[in-house]
């Protein structure tokens, strides 16, 4: 039996989701699929206020930014961070910390993220996989190892 992958989105990947165009665009495809229980989508507070800041800020609807903050706390699976659990580990950018952070107490396979300040720790941290969304689609597919 494959077990389920577990998933952090970075903010990046979220906005880019709503604010494509294309049904047909990973990160689309992405989020169609955790709502389809493909794998699990894990989020901590910090990482769920980044994302309504970030929803406001590109001018995502109220109500799109309420039902996507409603379906990931019921179909999300939340983890609780303390200050001591979020470690300096991107000095070029503080708020990566937390996405790191979420990942490794959350227990994650992937974490998922445009942001090259994340990408910069290589291909795996902490047996944690960091890809960009197309990548992690490959991985949902089963079409690499990822």
């Amino acid at each position: 039996m494959i077990e389920k992958l577990r998933a952090v989105f970075d903010t990046n990947v979220i906005i880019a989701a709503f604010r494509s165009r294309n049904p047909r665009s990973p990160t689309v495809e992405l989020l169609n699929r955790w709502q389809a229980n493909e794998f699990t989508l894990i989020y901590c507070d910090d990482l769920l206020l980044e994302y309504q800041s970030k929803f406001i800020a590109h001018k995502i609807n109220f109500e799109t930014r309420t039902i996507f903050g409603r379906h990931l706390r019921t179909y999300g699976e939340y983890v609780y961070l303390t200050p001591d659990q979020i470690q300096p580990i991107v000095s070029a950018d503080p708020d990566d910390d937390i996405v790191i952070a979420c990942a490794v107490v959350g227990q994650a396979t992937h974490l998922v993220t445009y942001d090259t300040h994340l990408q910069q720790l290589g291909e795996i941290y902490q047996n944690i996989k960091i890809l960009d969304g197309l990548h992690f689609l490959y991985a949902l597919r089963g079409d690499t190892t990822s």
